[in-house]
This record gives structure tokens, sequence and C-alpha cells, in this order.
């Protein structure tokens, strides 16, 4: 997401509240902290199993808040901050569709709003559960403030989300770090990103853990290979334990070997002007998610050392099919591939799917692969 520098009455309005209330306006966190349980109201029973799964089907997806395709401020050229309940709930119902379509036992979402003011304060953990056939959720804030006191973004909760059909335990918010790259106040009221890790109660299965981070996007700094380095730590963690895990998220970096790395002049909203130069450069100031010349190889680690739901040799044949992010200007489908699944134990051959008929819904594309015990 994209957003302007604070205006100096922003700055009075920080400080008023500062000194006269006795809530911080923002919420803080530690290292690591419990996330936050859902349930379904109904759950479903058809959740069992008798003798316990070979497979679980798994899903990926950053979900845009709900706000669909829709001109956002922050993300997109347009210049929209609040959406409507009927609005996001079109949406929703969109989403919820593809979710019931794909069946997924296990679900990573990102960028998944509770009552926050710009969708409508819907709580869309809650509504998820309760329109599709998934029964548990955890939660774990990356944006929650009372109030963001710019472009009328008011109260804000959003942050990422694991459901499964089976019961989750042990989930837990592992921070990650904050951006330096910015000014003191700006960082106060910006993104606390987090890696979200859960036990998943899979029948007849030893420990088996599911693990949903989003990184960092606009960065300008080396907030991102943080990111990575404490999540493929956590992830090593688990497979030095002997735990089984599905991960993954939208890691906002591009497959290694991907033969595009600049998305600049793609992404370039009318009016704008990203490239000054005859060679491509300097980049607009804050538009460092659409140029990735600094880290071609940022996820080759976790390649090296788990399984890719998709191989490097099958995106490298064909990465257009692999897509999952569309740009802001609407120009084309689909045009990067940002959002991932990894395992330590097996993926049935050939059984990961790029979901770009889901565009409406947002602008990324759901993942979903299919994990065998057996092998």
């Amino acid at each position: 997401m994209r957003f302007p520098k604070f205006q100096f009455f922003h700055f009075l309005a920080f400080c008023s509240a500062v000194f006269f209330s006795c809530d911080p306006l923002v919420t803080t966190f530690d290292d690591s902290e419990n996330a936050i349980y859902y349930e379904a109201n109904n759950v479903h029973q058809s959740a069992g199993f008798p003798i316990g799964p070979f497979e679980i089907n798994t899903m990926t997806w950053n979900i845009r808040f709900g706000a669909g395709i829709l001109p956002f401020f922050g993300d997109a050229c347009g210049d929209r901050v609040i959406f409507t309940a009927a609005e996001v709930e079109a949406n929703l119902e969109g989403i919820a569709a593809k979710i019931n379509s794909a069946d997924p036992d296990i679900v990573l979402l990102q960028e998944v709003d509770r009552q926050s003011k710009r969708s409508a304060y819907i709580d869309q953990v809650q509504w998820l559960l309760d329109n599709t056939n998934l029964n548990y959720g955890a939660y774990a804030s990356v944006w929650k403030a009372q109030v963001i006191p710019s472009d009328g973004i008011g109260r804000m909760d959003f942050g990422n989300v694991i459901l499964s059909k089976w019961e989750l335990s042990d989930a837990e918010r592992i921070k990650l770090p904050l951006r330096e790259d910015q000014d003191a106040l700006t960082q106060y009221f910006y993104l606390r990103r987090n890696i979200l890790k859960a036990k998943v109660a899979v029948p007849n299965q030893t420990e088996f853990y599911a693990v949903n981070i989003h990184a960092t996007a606009f960065a300008t700094d080396d907030t991102k290979q943080k990111h990575v380095d404490t999540y493929t730590q956590t992830l090593k963690d688990l497979d030095d334990a002997g735990i089984g895990f599905v991960t993954g998220g939208d890691l906002n970096a591009l497959t290694p070997g991907a033969a595009s790395i600049d998305f600049c002049m793609a992404d370039i909203c009318s009016g704008e002007s990203y490239h000054s130069d005859a060679d491509g450069g300097p980049h607009k100031d804050g538009s460092y998610f659409n140029n990735f010349t600094n880290e071609p190889t940022l996820l080759q680690p976790l390649y090296d050392s788990y399984n890719p739901a998709i191989s490097l040799t099958n995106y490298l044949a064909n990465e257009s099919n692999y897509f999952t992010h569309a740009p802001s200007t609407g120009d084309v489908a689909t045009d990067r591939k940002l959002d991932y699944l990894f395992t330590n134990l097996t993926w049935n051959a050939n059984s990961d799917s790029t979901h770009q008929d889901a565009s409406n819904w947002s602008d990324h594309m759901p993942v979903t692969a299919t994990l065998n015990f057996l092998q």
C-alpha cells in the first residue's frame, strides 16, 4: 500500500492524543504473543475423518480487506478510502464462493479486516468462517489503531488469518522488524507485520503447523530481508524439531529467475512519473514495491530448504501461468508472482493451481495445492 506523508495538522492531532488520552492510539506488540481464536457459529461435522486424512488441501490468498478491485488510495490509481457494507459484502461473497469451490482444509489469508472503518466495521474473520466450510480461525493484527489520522482512514484493525476445518491451538503472533526508513511519526502509525503460526489438529497425525506471513512491500532499506530471515528461522525451528508444516503467504518478492524485475512503468497512474532518466531511474519515492532489482534471489533459501507447491522449473517454463498479482492500473490481468506455498512434507504431483479466475475479488490471486502424508 502507498501512504502519503502526514501533514502538519496530523502531527498536531497526534500530539493532542498522546498528551490528553490515557490510551495509546496505536497497538504495539511484544516479540511473541498469543493470537486471537475464532470459531464458526455452526461448526461443520463433516470436518472429521474416521481414520484421518492422508491428503490436505491448502490455500493462500491476500484478500485485500474485501475491497475487491475497487480503486483504493493506498495501492491503486484512485482516491477512495472508505467502502460501503454492500461493496465489502459483495466481495466477501465472491471470496467465500471461491474458497468453497476449491474446498481447502487449511487457508492462509492476508489483509483481513475486522471492525475497520474502511470496510464498514465488518469482522471479516467471523464472516468468512460463517460463510465457508471452514470451522476454526486464528488472527494476528498487522495494523491496529483507534484512529489513523491520515486521509480519513480512522479506526483500523487488519492482519493475517489461518482458517481450518480442524481445531487450532498454540496460535502465536511472531513480531517482524519495523521499517527503519521512515520518520518516527510515520513509523508509529504504520503497519506492524508478523508471522502467524498455529498447531492444526489434523486427525491421526502427529504435530502439524500452519505458518502464515505477509512481508513488507515498500521498504527501501533491508526490512524485507529481515522479514524473510525471521520467516526462514521460524520454519527451521519447526523442521529441526521434526514437526511438519504448511506455510506461505504474500511474500512481496519475486520468484528467483523471474524475467521481469521492474514494474514501475506498468503500474504508473495517470499524471505520475516514475523514471526520469533514459536508463530507467531513479525511481519515484515510495515505488520500491514496483522495483525488485535489489532482491532477485531473496527467496532462494526457501526453495533450497523446502518443497514449493510450484517448482522453479515449472514456474520458469511458463511464468504467466503462475502470476498472482494484478497491477493497480488494470491494464493487464496479472503481472507477477508474489504469493507462495511451501512445506517440509510432500505435495501431490501437479496438484497446484493458481486461480487467476478470482481476479474480481482482490489484486492477488489464490494459490492452492495438496499435501500428501503418505509420501
